[in-house]
């Protein structure tokens, strides 16, 4: 074997880089080229069929200027990190075609050498700066549905999200669906194939929580009125009866509707614990600062649902939302979790700083945020806090003082 240098050597050097992949990666890369399928459609079956003709495969590098960089397949964000090698590695390969006739037959050619591999770590998607992006531009019913309305925040669309947010574009998906964000203005469908939302490039503006709760209430009225079943409910009925008698665009009321169920063939149906949920947090939003008790945030929670949701109402549905009163745990106040710092540091800092102590499963809800799964939080745990055990179980305090 001859082993040569690349005649474009100079120009190659630091051009080439080692990715290793994990293995249920390195699998759907394999699977892909084996059956010659593109990764969107490996991977998450659910991704409407427009999006699997953007590209091939859907391996991007997603980070602005200032951000750690991640990779993002179609449905996981995976954190990118340089490790060091301890040995130099050469990267070699046939010679080009172009200067072949240069080269022995059995020749080998060193493009470039190695220091460092790029590593990757499943993450949490950084879906918090939607947050930021979509600061004053809540929508609370007031606006035209038809003309780009005027907020105090820039327009930023869907497009945008999709090549600035550090997630993949199902968790993009997922993130919006779950911080309640509408797609205003924008060219969307109901997607006949998978029967989703087929979100156009709209401005995105999160909904006011107000408006949210009349909307739910609407919902629920409507639903009996018209006799229609939460399990089956026409989308052109309610959404019909929505905009005609109380003023609601169609396309924000179908959008709300995907939020809190599934609609497939023109029928809707309820997710009941997702909008009971919801309606929960309405009534909890409003005791941030004066509590509530459990003896009346239960019956008048009850009484919002109506009678044939009234057996769903449990308070386990508003956990990561709510802290109870240390000398009354049947009082409640507002605190959620989606409120903390997204920085591990900082939210420990922030949650030792509400109570200097906490039980694993009354701490746990406040982290699946920032956790990618159970023994990732476990592992934060371990590396802010401290664990003691007495009578009552197992209680965590702070490790370290967060000087910030």
């Amino acid at each position: 074997m001859d082993l040569c240098f690349s005649p474009a050597s100079s120009t190659e050097g630091g051009a080439y880089k080692l990715l290793e992949l994990p293995p249920d990666l390195c699998k759907l890369i394999e699977n892909a080229i084996a059956t010659l399928t593109p990764l969107r459609q490996v991977s998450q079956k659910i991704v409407p069929m427009h999006k699997l003709l953007i590209n091939f495969f859907s391996l991007k590098i997603k980070g602005q200027s200032g951000e750690d960089a991640v990779l993002c397949t179609a449905n996981k964000t995976f954190a990118v990190r340089s490790v060091a090698l301890s040995n130099s590695v050469l990267v070699v390969t046939p010679p080009p075609d172009a200067s072949s006739v240069d080269f022995e037959d059995d020749a080998v050619v060193i493009r470039d050498q190695v220091t460092e591999i790029l590593e990757l770590t499943p993450a949490v998607p950084k879906l918090h700066t939607l947050n930021v992006k979509l600061r004053g531009g809540e929508y609370d019913g007031d606006d035209d549905d038809d003309d780009t309305s005027e907020t105090t925040a820039e327009t930023f669309t869907y497009d945008d999200a999709l090549q600035s947010i550090q997630a993949s574009d199902v968790e993009l998906d997922r993130g919006l669906k779950d911080r309640h964000i509408l797609n205003i203005n924008g060219d969307w469908t109901l997607s006949g194939f998978h029967n989703t939302i087929d979100l156009g490039s709209g401005q995105l503006r999160p909904i006011a929580p107000t408006y949210l709760d009349r909307l739910l209430e609407l919902f629920l009225t409507v639903l009996i009125a018209l006799s229609l079943s939460h399990q089956s409910a026409s989308v052109e009925a309610l959404s019909s009866s929505l905009a005609d008698d109380h003023e609601v665009p169609r396309s924000i009321s179908t959008q709300v509707m995907s939020w809190f169920g599934e609609i497939k063939d023109g029928k809707w149906k309820m997710d009941v614990s997702a909008l009971v949920k919801e309606v929960g947090l309405g009534i909890l939003r409003h005791h941030r600062h004066e509590p509530i008790s459990h003896d009346e945030l239960i019956p008048k929670w009850k009484s919002l649902v109506g009678d044939t949701f009234e057996s769903e109402v449990d308070l386990g549905l508003l956990s990561g939302n709510y802290l109870t009163s240390v000398n009354d745990p049947e009082n409640l106040t507002y605190f959620p979790a989606s409120a903390l710092p997204v920085e591990a540091a900082r939210r420990f800092a922030d949650l030792f700083l509400t109570r200097t102590r906490w039980k694993g499963k009354d701490i746990s809800p406040f982290l699946a945020d920032i956790a990618v799964d159970s023994k990732e939080r476990d592992k934060l745990l371990l590396r802010f806090a401290r664990a003691t055990t007495d009578a009552g179980g197992v209680w965590y305090t702070a490790r370290t003082q967060y000087s910030g």
